[in-house]
């Protein structure tokens, strides 16, 4: 089982950036996926989740409106959208599912 991350790196406030996660080694289609992130000197957090059809999505409050989680079980991929990011976004974002989790891809948002 391999997740792998990317799509980070620095933005200014108000930016945009779009992470994706190739996932292999499972049957991806029937799985949840998941994004967390950790930011600086805080513990790993929950920030987005998606069922394993794609048809049901949940977030953290903080990111609600503008943060959006996809899949596309065609390439064994997951997305994480992130709009209007905010200084506090800044963290290492993590996908995970089959209880399996990625390297992490840096997320800085700074001007």
């Amino acid at each position: 089982v391999q997740l792998v991350e990317s799509g980070g790196g620095l933005v200014q406030p108000g930016g945009s950036l779009r992470l994706s996660c190739a996932a292999s080694g499972f049957n991806f289609r029937y799985y949840d996926m998941n994004w967390y992130r950790q930011g600086p000197g805080k513990g790993r957090e929950l920030v987005a989740t998606i069922t394993g059809t794609g048809d049901t999505t949940n977030y953290r409050d903080s990111v609600k409106g503008r943060f959006t989680i996809s899949r596309d079980n065609a390439k064994n991929m997951v997305y994480l959208q992130m709009n209007s990011l905010k200084p506090e976004d800044t963290a290492v974002y993590y996908c995970s599912g089959f209880d399996a989790w990625g390297q992490g891809t840096q997320v800085t948002v700074s001007s």
